[in-house]
Parts: C-alpha cells; structure tokens; sequence
C-alpha cells in the first residue's frame, strides 16, 4: 500500500496539529505578521501544503489578492524527490512585479522549497517575506515569520487522512 502524505503511524515522536490549534496558530502567526509592519498586497501560498495556512492569513490579514505555486518535493513521509520542482499552472509574473508578497507555507524542513519560490518571486522585483506554521532546525533559509519551531514530523488536520482515491 502506498503511503499517504502525513502517514506516520509508524513514528513514535510526532508533532499532531489539530484543527482547534490550527485556528490558534494561525491568529498568532497573522498577529506577528501584522505586528511587524509589513503589509502584504499578495498573498501566495506553496501548493498544497501552504494552500490551507494560507486562506486563514489572507482573512485575518486582509489580503484579497492570492495565488498558489506549485512546488512538489516531498513524494512520501520523509521522502524527497532530488530538488524541488515546480509544476504547471506557473503564475501571472507581470501582476507580482514590485509588489509586496507573502509566501505561505506550512512547514520549511530543508528550506529548499521555500528558497527557490523566494529566489524566483525576488527575480521580478518583488519584496517578499515568508511565513511558515513550523520551522525545522534543518532548514537552510530562516522564514521571516514561524509559529513554531520542532525537529519532529508533523501531522497536519488537512492529510492525516489517506485520500479518497488513488490517481
């Protein structure tokens, strides 16, 4: 049987976020967000694990404007492809240019992902900062905005469950 994303029946040690601490977690990552002065005009969120984070900031910062990016690394629990990759739909660069950006997304392990979405976003004038539910020490870049910070695999409430269906 093929493993679901967050499958980690099998890890003693896990961090499991559930939705009540979600909602908690986002307010205080959007009060941080807020509190720093910086005021994004879009909000772009790292499909598909950014996607969820991401819609609760854009209400609680008032953000109207979002888009995703999809990015696959991860292919299994702990299980990466060699380099991030990014995937078709690619977004509208000439409405991002020089605007403040926000990049969502919910956790940053090796940070790999994360710097080649700020790497590409920056290239078109953008300044951009990033947010992130968790942090691991592993990461190479450090997130400008993070809830928490663990060394554990996390279940989130959107993929503790296996999916419907198998494509």
């Amino acid at each position: 049987m093929t493993a679901y994303h967050a499958d980690a029946s099998d890890l003693e040690d896990k961090e499991i976020l559930t939705w009540e601490t979600f909602g908690d977690a986002t307010d205080e990552l959007a009060r941080h967000i807020h509190d720093s002065g910086f005021n994004p005009e879009i909000l772009i969120a790292v499909a598909r694990g950014g996607m969820i984070p991401g819609g609760a900031l854009t209400y609680s910062l008032g953000i109207k404007l979002t888009d995703a990016i999809n990015v696959e690394f991860y292919t299994d629990v702990q299980e990466t492809l060699p380099d991030p990759v990014l995937l078709a739909p690619m977004l509208d660069t000439e409405s991002i240019r020089n605007k403040r950006i926000l990049i969502v997304d919910d956790v940053v392990d090796s940070g790999r992902t994360l710097a080649l979405v700020l790497d590409l976003l920056r290239g078109f004038g953008a300044d951009v900062r990033s947010a992130v539910l968790y942090s691991k020490p592993t990461t190479m870049i450090d997130p400008d905005f993070v809830w928490k910070a663990t060394d554990k695999w996390i279940v989130f409430p959107w993929s503790a469950k296996p999916p419907l269906s198998q494509h």
